[in-house]
């Protein structure tokens, strides 16, 4: 598989598959292929269904087979942001956000991840469920605005307002933590909670998360009492 990431501040992912080459997507993520590319819903089994129900994910995938010669098949970003190929492959996975898988090659697994701390996630909103990406292969990740990467040491940990972290190695550990001071916590208007992000490992953090945006437009709506 062979690929081109194009557009701004929309980018799609263009891939040209060998035949007999397939990349999955969820429900709805094509967006044009040549005639040639075949397509099959999936749904994986029941717990894995269910796992993509929890993470906000489709509950079916779609795989799409290049046959009888090379095939095209392009996916497109839902919103402003980046797309962000990730390699996939043993003891190199990747966690990640919520909503964010748009793409990969077969060989790719996806996978819910709970955090261990059950009350953290209940409390922390964003990051109590994620995805995880295991096996091997190329996938493509819809980042909210521009992605930032960092490469974290052993032991070295990064501060995150919630909805801002993107993507983490499997290598990295995922903590939720209570912003310290009632009057930081009430008047600061950063929220109660922060999640920090341990290595070793990547860390993607993204500008522009949805809840964020959508924060800053509430007030322009007109109530539903209205």
């Amino acid at each position: 598989m062979q690929y081109r990431i194009d557009g701004t501040p929309l980018p799609v992912v263009i891939c040209t598959l060998a035949a007999g080459e397939t990349m999955i997507t969820e429900s709805g993520g094509m967006a044009w292929m040549t005639p040639n590319m075949k397509m099959e819903t999936s749904g994986g089994g029941v717990g894995r269904m269910l796992g993509r129900m929890f993470s906000g994910e489709s509950l079916f995938l779609n795989r799409y087979t290049a046959q009888g010669g090379e095939g095209m098949i392009a996916f497109a970003s839902s919103f402003p942001g980046s797309i962000l190929p990730v390699e996939i492959g043993p003891g190199s996975g990747m966690i990640c956000q919520k909503r964010s898988f748009l793409a990969s090659e077969a060989g790719v697994e996806l996978s819910v991840f709970f955090q261990k701390r059950f009350s953290s996630g209940f409390f922390g909103g964003e990051g109590f469920i994620m995805q995880k990406l295991s096996g091997r292969g190329t996938a493509f990740l819809e980042i909210d605005g521009h992605a930032v990467e960092y490469q974290l040491r052993e032991g070295q940990s990064l501060v995150v307002d919630t909805g801002y972290l993107a993507a983490m190695s499997e290598s990295c550990s995922i903590d939720i933590v209570s912003v310290p001071g009632v009057k930081n916590m009430l008047f600061g208007g950063e929220g109660i909670f922060n999640t920090v992000v341990t290595g070793p490992g990547k860390v993607v953090l993204q500008s522009m998360p949805i809840s964020a945006v959508a924060g800053v437009l509430r007030p322009f709506f007109p109530s539903s009492s209205n």
